[in-house]
């Protein structure tokens, strides 16, 4: 197994559901994705470049979905957080039920059409 798969497996419910489920999602969506370990959390990469991450923060109640060409995303900005960031946006679950696919899918969609315009804008 890989370190992102063992990763995602490790955590504790809900959240190894709703990752697992992000998971899935994403790979249909955008099958060409790869998923890595990188700064210590699953990372997707598309082209060698990368995409958007799965988390868990520690000591936080929610599953993360970053994306990392966030700078450029137009999709459903109303339900994504910066949290203090400057640059980078994701979606945030807290229980399985949250995930609204379509949403997802729909960012996802974005990000792909983005991906080639980079972290900043």
């Amino acid at each position: 197994m890989n370190p992102a798969e063992d990763y995602i497996l490790s955590q504790e419910e809900p959240f190894k559901g709703i990752l697992l489920q992000l998971q899935v999602l994403i790979e249909t969506t955008i099958p060409q994705l790869e998923l890595k370990f990188k700064y210590r959390i699953p990372f997707y990469y598309l082209d060698g470049k990368p995409f958007c991450y799965i988390n868990v923060p520690s000591k936080k109640k929610y599953a993360d979905v970053g994306f990392w060409s966030s700078a450029h995303l137009t999709a459903h900005l109303d339900k994504m957080t910066t949290d203090g960031r400057k640059v980078m946006k994701s979606l945030r679950y807290t229980t399985l039920d949250e995930i609204d696919g379509q949403v997802l899918i729909e960012v996802l969609q974005d990000a792909y059409n983005v991906n080639h315009k980079g972290f900043w804008k």
